[in-house]
């Protein structure tokens, strides 16, 4: 014979498990974390840095 099922929280278990499908969709779409971001930035404008640190003075391009 057929087990029970309690409706409402097969439901639940249905909407959590689309839930957690759209928020590895949305991790995929939108990929990094607000830390990630920032460190990235950070290490993009110390390397611009240190590029405009060596450069000759008086040359123009």
């Amino acid at each position: 014979m057929a087990e029970v099922v309690n409706l409402r929280t097969e439901r639940k278990r249905r909407e959590k498990a689309k839930d957690r499908a759209k928020a590895v969709e949305n991790a995929v779409r939108y990929g990094r974390t607000k830390v990630q971001k920032d460190l990235e930035q950070t290490r993009a404008e110390r390397a611009a840095a240190l590029i405009e640190a060596h450069q000759r003075e008086g040359r123009e391009e």
